[in-house]
C-alpha cells in the first residue's frame, strides 16, 4: 500500500516532467497551475488521483476540464511501483526495478506526445542503473554493462540498416534497458519488437500498405512495455529458454 501511495506521488511529478521537459521549462518553477486560467493549484487540490476525483476533473476556479491523463498516470505509476515491491520483495533489489519504472513513465509519455526520447532521461538512466547495480549486486555489474552494450549495439545496427524504422533515442533507451535488466534485456527487446510489429501490421491493415508505412509510430512505448514484461518475468523467460533450447 505504501509503495502505491509513494508511486502515485511520484506519478504526479512525472506528469510535470512529461509536460515541461520537452518544452525546455523548469521542473521546479513555477508551481503547477491551471492551463486555462493560470491559477496556481493549491496543495489540497494536488493530491494524486483523489483531488481530480473530488473536483470531478475540473479546475476549482474556472471549471475548465482537467485531462483524465493526469490521474491515470498517477494511478498507473502507483500500481507499477506496488507491483515491483510485491514481485521483488522489500529489499535492496527492489530499488533497481522502481528506478526503471519511474524512468519509463515519462519516457513513454514524451515519446507518445513528441516522438522524442530526451537525452536527459536516458543519461539519467545510464548513471542511475550502474550505480544501483554496484550498490545492490556488484557481482552483476559486468553482466549489466555487457547487456547494455549488446542491446544498444543491436539497435544501432538496425538504425544504420533502416534509418526510417527508429531513431537514436531508441538506441540509447535500449542500451539503458540493458544496464537496468542485465540478461533479461533479451526478452524485453523481443517483446518490444513483436508488439511493434503487431501494431504496425494493424495500422497497415486499417490504412492500407501505402498510407500505413507512412504512419509514424514511436517505438519508445514498445521498449517500455517490453522492459516491464522483462522486469516481472524476464529472468524466468531466460531460464526457460536456456533449459529448453540450450
Amino acid at each position: 500500500m505504501l509503495a502505491a501511495v509513494v508511486g502515485a506521488i511520484f506519478g504526479s511529478f512525472l506528469n510535470v516532467v512529461a509536460y515541461r521537459l520537452p518544452r525546455g521549462e523548469s521542473l521546479a518553477r513555477p508551481r503547477s497551475r491551471c492551463p486555462q486560467c493560470q491559477t496556481p493549484i493549491k496543495p489540497y487540490d494536488n493530491v494524486p488521483v483523489l483531488s481530480w476525483l473530488a473536483l470531478r476533473g475540473r479546475c476549482r476556479r474556472c471549471r475548465a476540464p482537467i485531462s483524465a491523463r493526469y490521474p491515470l498516470v498517477e494511478a498507473m505509476t502507483g500500481a507499477l511501483c506496488a507491483g515491483v515491491v510485491l514481485a521483488k520483495g522489500p529489499d535492496a533489489d527492489v530499488l533497481l526495478g522502481l528506478a526503471l519504472v519511474l524512468l519509463l513513465v515519462p519516457i513513454t509519455l514524451i515519446d507518445l506526445d513528441h516522438r522524442i526520447i530526451p537525452n536527459a532521461l536516458t543519461l539519467l538512466g545510464a548513471v542511475v542503473a550502474p550505480a544501483l547495480v554496484a550498490l545492490t549486486a556488484p557481482d552483476a555489474l559486468l553482466e549489466h554493462a555487457l547487456a547494455g552494450a549488446a542491446a544498444g549495439g543491436f539497435f544501432l545496427l538496425a538504425v544504420v540498416a533502416y534509418p526510417r524504422g527508429m531513431g537514436m533515442g531508441d538506441v540509447k533507451l535500449a542500451a539503458v534497458l540493458g544496464l537496468f535488466l542485465g540478461r533479461a534485456v533479451a526478452p524485453a527487446l523481443f517483446v518490444a519488437l513483436i508488439a511493434g510489429t503487431l501494431v504496425g501490421a494493424a495500422i497497415i491493415a486499417r490504412k492500407g500498405a501505402h498510407e500505413g508505412r507512412k504512419t509514424a509510430v514511436p517505438f519508445g512505448p514498445f521498449l517500455a512495455f517490453g522492459a516491464l514484461v522483462a522486469l516481472f518475468a524476464g529472468d524466468a523467460l531466460v531460464d526457460w529458454y536456456l533449459t529448453t533450447f540450450v
